[in-house]
């Protein structure tokens, strides 16, 4: 008898408690919206960040309300896209697809002006004095950007230079956020003709510490039949929206 008061007592907040609860999961339930979880699970599931959101999911619920188109998401397939943009009852605008490209090809032909026995990031080498190198606007071939790549699309060459695998990269940009020097941008893929350095140096000065540096001759300049190629601050920079690929600066 001693016990069953307690019992009864306890019982009786229980089934209260019980009874509050599921009223106030009624009551108080956020209302989600079923195309969540599909647009969540359509999405690539990398967490790259490249569109502005916390994660997939966050992307997912910025894109449902509104404050981030279908486009932002340069990871995905076109055809994933689609059916995004066909869930959320949107056109998707086409875009050309981009891929990083590395503004730098010296690498082991540009020599060294001091040993660097320091930790075998670029970023940890260029808080000394820009880095080891000769030329202070190359890439110093640690690897952060290989390492950094979510995709597997960058690997090291025996030059100690970045490669990009095109058909591996996604555009997330992460090569070009981590890089110090800021060698990567992100270019068309229908668009394969790049200036493979970053130098501002005088011509003379650039020549002397990297033999395959831009010298700022404006040969290329003059060779362009659309004026899509201009010297600016001692460096060639090709437009791409006048650019055609048409390889004649190359051949200068």
């Amino acid at each position: 008898m001693n016990l069953l008061i307690p019992i009864l007592t306890l019982g009786c907040l229980g089934l209260i408690f019980g009874i509050g609860l599921g009223f106030a999961s009624k009551r108080l339930a956020m209302q989600v919206d079923p195309r969540l979880e599909k647009i969540h699970g359509l999405l690539p599931g990398s967490n790259c960040g490249a569109c502005g959101g916390a994660g997939c999911f966050g992307f997912a619920e910025m894109l449902l309300s509104g404050k981030k188109g279908v486009e932002a998401c340069r990871v995905s397939e076109e055809a994933v896209r689609e059916q995004i943009a066909h869930l959320l009852g949107k056109d998707l605008e086409k875009q050309v697809r981009k891929v990083a490209v590395s503004h730098c090809y010296g690498g082991t032909r540009v020599k060294s002006r001091f040993i660097y026995r320091g930790t075998e990031s670029c970023v940890s080498a260029n808080l000394l004095l820009g880095g080891e190198k000769n030329c202070v606007f190359g890439c110093l071939g640690y690897g952060d950007c290989q390492r950094v790549c979510p995709f597997g699309a960058i690997t090291m060459t025996e030059e100690n230079l970045p490669f990009v695998h095109k058909d591996k990269c996604r555009a997330c940009n992460k090569c070009i956020l981590i890089c110090p020097k800021k060698l990567f941008t992100l270019s068309p893929v229908t668009r394969p003709v790049h200036v493979a350095c970053s130098s501002h140096d005088p011509g003379r000065d650039t020549k002397l510490v990297c033999p395959v540096g831009c010298i700022a001759c404006g040969l290329c300049v003059k060779a362009c039949p659309v004026e899509a190629i201009h010297l600016i601050d001692n460096l060639a920079v090709i437009d791409y929206h006048k650019c055609m690929s048409c390889g004649k600066c190359v051949e200068a």
